[in-house]
């Protein structure tokens, strides 16, 4: 499968997306801690808003080196990006992992890494489908609005955002849902 999708994006090409006057609204869960096996890369916010990130042709190495196919011990075919290791907040650095939820962290491939999606509470947005280099950024735009806004459901945690891409066969038909970390409420006396 060859993957055109570029995921780099500026502000101005995501506002008709963006401005559909539908209120993004979050679901809150309790996320088990998941394993997930791929291969990384460090990039930041900034980078990736400016087009000078990595993620795109991490997209095209994931798909080029058939990265879901060396992972022997998945769960299923489900593709997971996690976004993890962030130095500060949404425009800091942070490490991305494409790969897929294995079973134990018993065989982790040459070449490839294993990361921990923390046990936790999560606010869970789905993405609109289409497009990846459309509709995932401008779901992250929206949970940053919310986010911005106080209605996240809680204060992001900045520690472990994951992304889950049930059904990835075509890059130009895509919908995710994405997972963002929260900080744990205190502890009510």
């Amino acid at each position: 499968m060859r993957v055109v999708a570029v995921l780099s994006i500026s502000i101005a090409m995501l506002e008709p997306i963006f401005a559909t006057g539908q209120e993004a609204k979050a679901r809150i869960v309790h996320q088990d801690e998941v394993l997930v096996v791929g291969i990384d890369a460090r990039t930041s916010g900034e980078n990736e808003m400016s087009g000078e990130g990595v993620i795109p042709d991490l997209w095209q190495r994931f798909f080029q080196e058939h990265v879901l196919d060396k992972i022997s011990d998945k769960v299923d075919q489900s593709i997971y990006a996690l976004y993890t290791e962030f130095s500060r907040d949404r425009m800091g650095a942070y490490t991305v992992v494409l790969g897929a939820k294995v079973k134990d962290k018993t065989h982790v491939p040459k070449g490839l890494v294993l990361k921990v999606i923390p046990a936790g509470t999560y606010a869970v947005l789905t993405s609109e489908k289409g497009p990846a280099a459309s509709v995932i950024p401008a779901a992250w735009l929206k949970i940053a609005a919310l986010e911005d806004k106080d209605e996240l459901g809680g204060k992001r945690a900045y520690k472990t955002d994951f992304e889950v891409y049930e059904h990835f066969t075509d890059p130009q038909n895509v919908q995710a849902d994405l997972f963002v970390g929260l900080k744990a409420a205190p502890a009510k006396q």
